[in-house]
């Protein structure tokens, strides 16, 4: 009985590590690599900077799961809300620093429905 109770603790825990990823990036990564960004997609630059560019796409290469493109996404939502982001110039980032993300760049984006 003593075995059988061991195994099934010991079966438990290793079900619970192998469901136990890295941590989602955190927002201060995210604030960082971004911060370069925030005079065009505020509208005071015209284009992004190269050092906007850059910082993004290292974030990019920081994506090893959905998950952490979903805490990527709710960690520059909450950043535009306070930053006065506007929309029209943040949808253009991607292409102007030829980055793919796999989902819409938008203030409205649903952080939770990424794949």
């Amino acid at each position: 009985m003593k075995n059988l109770l061991f195994s099934m603790l010991l079966l438990s825990f290793l079900f619970f590590l192998a469901n136990q990823g890295e941590a989602a990036v955190p927002c201060n990564t995210v604030d960082a690599k971004a911060a370069a960004c925030v005079g065009f997609a505020t509208g005071k630059a015209t284009k992004p900077s190269a050092e906007c560019c850059t910082g993004l796409q290292q974030l990019a290469q920081t994506v090893k799961s959905v998950d952490d493109k979903k805490a990527i996404c709710r960690c520059l939502k909450a950043a535009a809300k306070s930053l006065g982001i506007q929309d029209k110039f943040l949808s253009k980032i991607p292409q102007a620093c030829n980055i793919n993300v796999g989902f819409p760049v938008s203030i409205n984006t649903n952080c939770e429905t990424i794949h």
